[in-house]
């Protein structure tokens, strides 16, 4: 199903070839100022970062998954269908809750757009984690 398997983070950034690790570095750098207590871990050998529960991940193209064949570097985000996206910026394909954006270049990473979308799917994230607290409190 893959073409890699990874044991940790440095394995996967030492990996990617140079073209996408400038893009996995400006998106993940991105991520770390919006969320700078997230937890990065390896899933699926591609970092997924996380605060009550998986909020994002980035997915190049250099790991495969299956047959489906990218062009660029996803940052996709695990509850997509959740957001606004009030920009039209994300992509769905056949997919009911994950939406990415496909980046082929750092020149088309939209800093303004990511970072408005990462805000609404923290604030996604903190809103989860608070309704989950309050039906334990019942």
């Amino acid at each position: 199903m893959q073409n890699v398997n990874f044991g940790n983070l440095a394995e996967f950034y030492n990996f990617i070839p140079e073209a996408e690790s400038l893009i996995v570095q400006k998106l993940r750098n991105i991520i770390h100022t919006c969320m700078p207590h997230c937890t990065e871990k390896l899933s699926y050998n591609v970092p997924y970062f996380s605060l009550h529960n998986t909020v994002c991940f980035i997915w190049p193209p250099s790991v495969q998954w299956g047959n489906s064949k990218q062009k660029g570097v996803r940052l996709g985000f695990a509850k997509g269908y959740l957001l606004i996206d009030e920009y039209g910026y994300l992509d769905k394909g056949t997919r009911k809750q994950i939406y990415w954006k496909e980046i082929t270049s750092v020149e088309q990473i939209d800093e303004e757009i990511i970072i408005a979308l990462l805000c609404e799917a923290i604030m996604l994230d903190e809103e989860h984690e608070a309704a989950k607290r309050m039906r334990k409190q019942r």
